[in-house]
């Protein structure tokens, strides 16, 4: 079975949520700006519409479209097992649960745009001066934020020792 606890399915919905939040800032990016031309919002803060063929800050973007289809099998494998993992966690683990939500819903968020243009839309620009951390969009904040759940709940839940078992040492 899937989600062996079915409310874990819930997360999903966070999932889906950030996935629609995501296609749907990206959509009017594409449609509201002209490519590469910044629009100021704040004095470190721009939106300018960029496409990315690679992955995290252009990441292998030179290969000719190979890493299309690389980072889109990642993509896929990452995401379903994230999926079958919090179909099994136990309720409590919430703090676990919405990191892998997150994360799910980001990647599948940059997943359909490199599946279906080729690329990812990003638009989210800041800066200092002229120091510019590369464009981003909303799945990037998610699999960020997912991923600091997740390093949260490391650290705060830190494996217990099995009865029974004895440490090494």
């Amino acid at each position: 079975m899937l989600i062996p606890n079915k409310r874990n399915w819930l997360w999903l919905l966070v999932s889906v949520g950030l996935i629609w939040l995501d296609l749907w800032t990206k959509n009017l990016a594409s449609s509201e700006l002209t490519y590469g031309v910044p629009v100021e919002v704040l004095p470190m803060f721009n939106l300018v519409l960029q496409h990315n063929p690679g992955a995290a800050f252009s990441f292998l973007a030179d290969l000719g479209g190979v890493q299309v289809w690389l980072f889109s099998a990642i993509a896929i494998v990452v995401s379903t097992i994230m999926i079958v993992w919090l179909g099994r966690l136990k309720p409590g683990q919430r703090l676990l649960s919405a990191s892998l939500a997150f994360i799910v819903g980001g990647a599948i968020g940059n997943l359909w745009g490199r599946l279906e243009l080729g690329y990812v839309v990003d638009f989210i620009s800041v800066h200092y001066q002229s120091s510019y951390f590369p464009t981003f969009n909303i799945a990037d904040i998610a699999i960020n934020i997912g991923a600091g759940l997740m390093i949260l709940d490391i650290v705060l839940n830190p494996e217990k020792e099995e009865p029974g078992l004895k440490k090494a040492g």
